[in-house]
């Protein structure tokens, strides 16, 4: 029985990392992001990558991504909610309000509309059940200086997971969150010349290279559905986490 997994964000990054490592474990590996030609960069012509362009912040985008894996697949095994964006180190008054707004659509609503459809989609299913992974981050406990959007939406992703949890239960339905610092992607490109620290200063940060989370995603995703890594923090270790305040 062929496994299936939907990646959002796999354009690039920890998606893209993510949905190699996944392909190259022999799933069928649903790549979700907005530009198609970078899914087809990730997929490199894998004959078990299904295409999905889509903007997770657009509910009829989303249906459309899923409505489409499902008429490819049987079922949906497992969801990597995984697309997010960050936004410029400011205080709060000079943050944007449509800097506000893209990040909580991206980051929150994008992740609240692709685990609707999946836990309706494993809901439905016989047998039911299935496993929802989400991308939180380190924000999700600490935040950064000037981080108002996103930390914001990650700590509002660790209440989503709790109650994609607790609802999930009767349907055999699973959730967990994978809290990530420092992983060595586009995004983290900063992080190795300096960004601001709560005292005020910028310095360099340690990173870590972004097949580690695609393998420790990959572990959550192979537990039988009676166990479950409900919170898992992979992190480069000298990256200023524990005392970061």
């Amino acid at each position: 029985m062929q496994n299936t997994i939907i990646i959002t964000g796999a354009g690039s990054g920890i998606g893209r990392a993510t949905a190699r490592a996944f392909l190259d474990a022999g799933y069928h590996v649903g790549l979700i992001g907005r530009r198609a030609e970078t899914l087809e960069e990730t997929a490199a012509g894998h004959a078990n990558a299904l295409i999905l362009p889509c903007d997770v912040g657009v509910p009829d985008s989303v249906d459309a991504a899923f409505q489409t894996a499902r008429s490819n697949w049987k079922r949906l095994d497992i969801l990597f909610n995984n697309a997010g964006i960050g936004s410029p180190s400011r205080p709060i008054d000079e943050t944007d309000i449509d800097v506000w707004l893209d990040v909580v659509r991206i980051n929150l609503t994008g992740s609240f509309l692709c685990a609707r459809a999946a836990f309706g989609w494993m809901r439905e299913q016989s047998p039911q059940g299935g496993r929802i992974i989400n991308n939180g981050s380190i924000s999700a406990h600490a935040p950064r200086p000037g981080s108002t959007p996103y930390t914001s939406t990650k700590h509002a992703i660790t209440g989503l997971t709790k109650t994609l949890s607790l609802d999930g239960r009767a349907f055999d339905i699973v959730c967990g969150q994978i809290d990530i610092g420092n992983a060595l992607t586009e995004m983290a490109m900063p992080m190795t010349k300096g960004v601001p620290q709560p005292d005020g200063s910028i310095r360099a940060e340690a990173t870590m290279d972004v097949a580690h989370v695609a393998s420790s995603v990959l572990h959550m995703a192979q537990m039988p559905l009676d166990a479950n890594v409900q919170f898992m923090t992979v992190m480069a270790p000298k990256m200023p986490f524990v005392g970061r305040g």
